[in-house]
């Protein structure tokens, strides 16, 4: 009888873990694209630190990653058992935090480039005392977790609108499986990122003779020479990621523009030979500038309102 019941509990566990697997592919095929401008954004968000401090930071980075998703795990689970009303306007908020601050660094940039005497670059901060290293720092590692916890929540609430009809067991371990893969994917790459540079000089240093050597050279100088403009490149991706992404949640929010922006995509999509690639585009592009237009509304509403304080 024992032996009996055992076999029916390992069944049932089993059973839970197929489900958990199969839901969790499905998961991360939706997640997919939110995953790929997490990557871009957290690389350029950790750019500019100084070469030896690289991997620690990304490492506090993806600890405070961590500990997000064991807030957003439990508080997604919650929010959907007793307010699931709750779920769009607390996305629809981060969305704006995404384009505000997207805008607000274009903006930033904008003054300083007009201000070249007040500009002081990243690299002139890092070059002054530890404490002033230690704040630079810290401030990177801040900027990164508040961008990471928008995305993570977009993250779990994507995938727990996959589970959303399971058992409450089988949408923990979903969300579980799912917020660790994807913290250990985009950090693992992330890291890998920003140390191309030194890949790339470990290659130009290696010795002996013979033509793999010169290969490994080359590819090595080619690594060097490019690491510089991913990372430029990477911080442009993550800036305009921040406003698809944040723009996107808006609209999606807001059902009448999501129908009109359906609507464009479905017109264009007629265009000869162009029509697939372009209606797959056109949301995507309403959405970056919709993000632009709120960003640029937070941003110069924030700037109204600390004037007033002041």
């Amino acid at each position: 009888m024992a032996g009996a019941s055992l076999l029916m509990l390992l069944d049932d566990i089993a059973a839970i873990l197929d489900d958990v697997a199969a839901m969790s592919k499905i998961a991360a095929r939706k997640t997919a694209g939110v995953l790929g401008d997490d990557l871009a954004l957290n690389a350029q968000q950790v750019s500019g630190v100084a070469s030896e401090r690289e991997l620690p930071v990304v490492w506090a980075v993806a600890k405070g990653s961590f500990m997000n998703k064991l807030i957003l795990v439990p508080a997604a689970l919650l929010i959907s058992a007793f307010m699931p009303w709750a779920i769009t306007p607390l996305l629809m908020f981060g969305g704006l935090f995404l384009c505000f601050e997207g805008f607000e660094k274009i903006y930033h940039s904008y003054v300083h480039r007009k201000d070249k005497k007040s500009e002081i670059s990243e690299k002139e901060i890092i070059q002054k005392s530890e404490q002033d290293i230690k704040a630079f720092e810290k401030k990177k590692v801040k900027g990164a977790i508040r961008t990471d916890f928008v995305l993570s929540a977009e993250i779990i609430a994507i995938s727990l609108g996959v589970v959303a009809q399971s058992s409450l067991l089988s949408q923990f371990l979903t969300l579980s499986v799912i917020a660790i893969i994807m913290t250990v994917g985009v950090y693992g790459l992330v890291a890998g990122i920003v140390k191309i540079d030194d890949l790339g000089l470990y290659l130009t240093q290696r010795k002996g003779e013979g033509p793999l050597v010169a290969v490994w050279h080359k590819i090595g100088f080619g690594l060097l020479t490019s690491a510089p403009y991913l990372m430029k490149g990477l911080t442009i991706v993550g800036t305009i990621a921040m406003f698809m992404v944040g723009g996107g949640i808006l609209t999606h929010g807001i059902h009448a523009i999501s129908a009109q922006i359906t609507n464009i995509a479905l017109l264009v999509s007629d265009i000869a030979y162009l029509g697939g690639l372009l209606a797959a585009l056109t949301p995507s592009l309403l959405n970056a500038i919709f993000g632009v237009i709120a960003g640029a509304i937070a941003v110069m509403t924030m700037t109204a309102i600390t004037k007033l304080r002041s």
